[in-house]
């Protein structure tokens, strides 16, 4: 009899214990469940971009998502990027978050499945990311960082403030969102009467040399969100301040590292923008052609004076009202 009563209380334990062992998995598996994976990538690492990407994680975890990343840079080497996003497909996450022009390529070529979220993107429809900035693409969207109105602006500016100025401009030809933006100085300021001196460079390895070529020739510089001359944008800076050439710049990051003026964006906001996108993407709420991409919601006109006097700019009142300052 007690053979029995112990052979029946030895059942009991392994029936609970395997109860037990069930729920654990429940649990394990609801967790899992509730764990988005997110590749994210960009083509290198600078401010601007680091801001954005910032943003993007602020914004999901706003959301109140759990969110496992795998970041991967791409160090400024184009042969990098197809390859990161192919990893990404390989480990099956929920959604790539691409950072700048050359990765949301590099991802849109790697999957037609996952979703893709971007922004540092300065074009997107000419890129051919989307089919116009109304809709999004089948598994892509995102928010371009080039409000409408910069280049004009800023180019208005270099007329006004620096009458007559040859603008010298130093960019990477392959790199597509560059080359755009280029384009678009250039028919600006053929509109004002003004000159565009270009050199390219294929590395940031480049960058001073192919600005010191243009003291000479310039009046002064627009170094526009070129990922490969401003990740070595103190080299420019240095020409700047030596040859007491102005830096126009384009966006706030630059300018907090040495340019004298630009009408920018916020790359956190754009980035957490990207973020509330993917939200909506990863809790099914909505799905990526049902988020049309869009333009950032405004720009400023930002000065730093610290760098008006290094750059030996005279300053003008006018710009006290104008303008937001960044030392």
């Amino acid at each position: 009899m007690k053979k029995l009563l112990l052979a029946v209380l030895m059942i009991a334990l392994i029936s609970l214990a395997a109860c037990g062992n069930d729920n654990d998995a429940e649990g394990s598996s609801s967790e899992s469940e509730d764990t988005y994976k997110v590749g994210a990538t960009q083509i290198v690492e600078h401010p601007s971009l680091d801001a954005a990407y910032q943003g993007f994680k602020d914004a999901l975890a706003d959301a109140g998502l759990e969110v496992e990343y795998n970041f991967q840079s791409a160090q400024n080497d184009q042969n990098n990027v197809k390859p990161i996003s192919d990893g990404f497909v390989a480990d099956d996450v929920d959604l790539i978050f691409a950072n700048s022009t050359p990765s949301a390529l590099g991802a849109l070529q790697a999957t037609s499945d996952i979703p893709i979220v971007f922004t540092s993107v300065t074009d997107a429809v000419d890129a051919g990311l989307v089919p116009s900035m109304d809709e999004a693409g089948e598994n892509i969207t995102g928010v371009v960082d080039l409000h409408p109105d910069q280049i004009e602006a800023t180019v208005e500016f270099i007329s006004t403030y620096f009458e007559g100025a040859a603008i010298g401009m130093v960019y990477n030809a392959g790199e597509q969102n560059s080359v755009n933006q280029v384009e678009s100085v250039k028919e600006a300021a053929d509109a004002y009467g003004l000159k565009v001196v270009e050199r390219t460079v294929a590395n940031s390895a480049e960058v001073q040399q192919a600005a010191t070529t243009l003291v000479e020739e310039v009046d002064v510089f627009y170094i526009i969100t070129d990922n490969t001359v401003v990740s070595a944008l103190d080299s420019v800076v240095g020409v700047a301040n030596d040859q007491d050439i102005p830096l126009i710049v384009g966006e706030p990051d630059s300018l907090a590292g040495g340019g004298f003026a630009t009408f920018g964006i916020d790359y956190h906001t754009i980035g957490y923008r990207t973020g509330e996108m993917a939200a909506e993407i990863l809790t099914g709420e909505k799905t990526p052609n049902e988020i049309p991409a869009e333009y950032p919601p405004e720009i400023q006109l930002f000065l730093n004076k610290q760098a008006a006097e290094e750059q030996g700019i005279e300053w003008n009142t006018d710009w006290d009202d104008m303008a937001q300052f960044i030392d």
